[in-house]
């Protein structure tokens, strides 16, 4: 399974394993509790020894796909992106391990719910890579981005709406953002954001209701938002204000970084960094010959990897989980919500639910990621402690009580497969991205289950999709897909509300409910300050989507990381200050 990163409450895609809640960060999303459910133990960091100023490192990008190169978060889609910009890119916040905001980052944060604000103030001295200070219009020029339609990023959500007058920004009804003051002026370094109403979770990191990367203004406002995207500020040469500076891009290959003499922080120990694409195939043998010095394993490799000489692995259970999604709607552009078809051919929990009960992935899990990978039974991990719900037993392998559904809901058996209940044929087509090797005898062995309960599975196009292709097809609800697989690698604040609400893009499976609106609202809402109330409103909603089968959870698995020997000061915790800190060791 692809790494997962420490995500500051935006969404993205990856080419690995799963879809990701990604935004800036030049950390590694960790937690580990979950380790028991495998027979491995990992530490999150690799030895600490005195360091050496100096040296290029080397870190493979793992995957099967160019990346695109929008260096751009508030319209980047996919966490490749955001693994190649991460030696530059920073957050305003730091967190501590438990993911809270502290103000130890490049900006201080108060909140003051009384007011219903909440006030950021970036600090003197951190500097875009072009030596300019980061100031007030910098942090109020990524919510324009993200809100403005011409620039049509997938970023902009319900939760982001709570931002006084960020809706009617988005609408075209007002030119400026009326919540977002600058009360030293565009030029100050201060910014107080006001709120319709304050969340429970504003306190944590990747919460969601506000944004926690900055823009550089004065670089990129010549640029017309509907051109940002295919802007060669954005995909040539970008600005940071995080340790690093672009030196080359080879466009879908590879990054070159050199230090940013303006980084607020100090200079980092590391000279210079060279970010290159390796496919999953090559990975093991790139790191038994240590082309790299950071490299992800991947986990179908384990066995050949384990044994590589002169390098530290350490691992961690990402806050994410897999899953088999079910079309049953669209996005409607206009509308900015999803719109759910009463009718759709997968509009039937029997049917969504038998074919859960029909994966043998416990078989799948042990046979194809070597004891790194396990079945998850609810969409809220455990990392969460009391918000998850461990009564959900999820959908364990059971044929029989699949072919129960079934039989109950009306799909009868008309030679070899079902039939719909109205006697129409029933084909199921499946998008499944070819993001690894075992990517395709793995959904196989789905399909031949599913066979045995009589559906008839099909891949879309015969076979597992290129990852930007199958992208674009389930984000545009391509009429051909009636189920896909994929995942998500969660924020560090747990609220699904940008993940499955009515007006949430990435709601790609495309279901709204009157219920599970106000079950969301619940989990967001100021009684949840109360944390009893909070944890309740959690399990209401997880035993809602349990029942209902839209979106059902398949597995986790450990993301293990390569570390070459020769670097010290590597960790994946989520205070970790990876590119500022590591170094060669001396």
């Amino acid at each position: 399974m692809t790494k997962a990163r420490k995500y500051f409450g935006a969404l993205a895609l990856i080419s690995g394993a799963t879809l990701s809640l990604v935004a800036c960060s030049n950390n590694k999303h960790t937690n580990s509790s979950n380790a028991n459910k495998t027979n491995h133990k990992f530490s999150e960091t690799v030895p600490v020894k005195s360091i050496k100023k100096g040296g290029t490192l080397t870190y493979a990008l793992e995957t099967d796909s160019p990346f695109t190169g929008i260096f751009l978060p508030e319209l980047s889609d996919t966490t490749i992106d955001t693994e190649v910009q991460s030696p530059g890119l920073e957050s305003l916040f730091s967190t501590d391990d438990q993911y809270k905001i502290n103000n130890k980052g490049a900006a201080t944060f108060k909140l003051n719910r009384k007011a219903k604000t909440i006030t950021i103030e970036v600090k003197k001295g951190v500097k875009w890579s072009d030596g300019k200070q980061v100031n007030a219009k910098d942090v109020e020029f990524a919510y324009e981005i993200i809100a403005n339609k011409d620039s049509k990023s997938q970023r902009y959500t319900e939760s982001l709406a709570d931002i006084v007058g960020l809706a009617e920004y988005h609408e075209g009804k007002s030119k400026k953002i009326s919540g977002i003051e600058m009360p030293d002026g565009e030029n100050g370094r201060k910014v107080v954001l006001h709120f319709k109403q304050m969340k429970p979770g504003m306190l944590q990191s990747g919460n969601g209701y506000f944004w926690e990367c900055a823009e550089p203004y004065h670089y990129l406002k010549d640029v017309p938002f509907s051109k940002l995207l295919s802007s060669d500020k954005v995909r040539k040469s970008p600005l940071f204000f995080g340790p690093f500076r672009v030196s080359n891009i080879v466009r879908g290959q590879s990054v070159s970084w050199e230090r940013n003499p303006y980084y607020w922080r100090g200079t980092p120990n590391f000279e210079k960094v060279t970010a290159s694409v390796v496919s999953s195939s090559s990975a093991t043998q790139a790191i038994k010959s240590h082309k790299f010095d950071i490299a992800d394993v991947v986990n179908t490799q384990w066995d050949q990897t384990k044994n590589a000489t002169d390098t530290n692995f350490i691992g961690e259970v990402p806050l994410s989980y897999s899953y088999l999604a079910f079309k049953v709607g669209k996005w409607d552009k206009k509308l900015g919500k999803n719109v759910e078809n009463k009718n759709a051919k997968m509009n039937n929990p029997a049917l969504r639910k038998a074919m859960a009960y029909a994966m043998n992935i416990d078989a799948v899990a042990k046979r194809y990621y070597q004891g790194l990978a396990f079945r998850v039974n609810t969409l809220i991990p455990e990392q969460f402690g009391d918000f998850s719900d461990s009564s959900i037993k999820g959908y364990p392998y059971n044929l029989k009580k699949a072919n129960q559904l079934l039989d109950k809901a009306g799909y009868k058996k008309k030679g070899e497969f079902r039939v719909q209940p109205n006697g129409k044929k029933l084909t199921i087509n499946l998008a499944v991205r070819n993001n690894a090797t075992t990517a395709e005898p793995v959904w196989r062995n789905y399909i031949q289950q599913w066979k045995k309960i009589g559906l008839n599975v099909k891949f879309v196009g015969g076979r597992p999709m290129e990852f930007n292709n199958w992208v674009q097809a389930v984000q545009s609800d391509d009429p051909k897909i009636d189920v896909f697989e994929g995942g998500w690698s969660l924020s560090s604040e747990p609220s699904p509300n940008d993940l499955y609400s009515a007006a949430a893009p990435y709601n790609m499976a495309r279901f709204v409910s009157p219920v599970q609106s106000k079950l969301l609202a619940d989990i967001d809402s100021e009684k949840a300050f109360n944390h009893k109330y909070r944890v309740d409103a959690f399990r209401k909603w997880q035993k809602w989507m349990y029942n209902e089968a839209y979106v059902v959870p398949t597995t986790n698995s450990y993301s293990i990381t390569a570390v070459n020997k020769k670097v010290t000061g590597w960790s994946l915790k989520p205070s970790a200050t990876n590119w500022f800190s590591a170094g060669f060791v001396k």
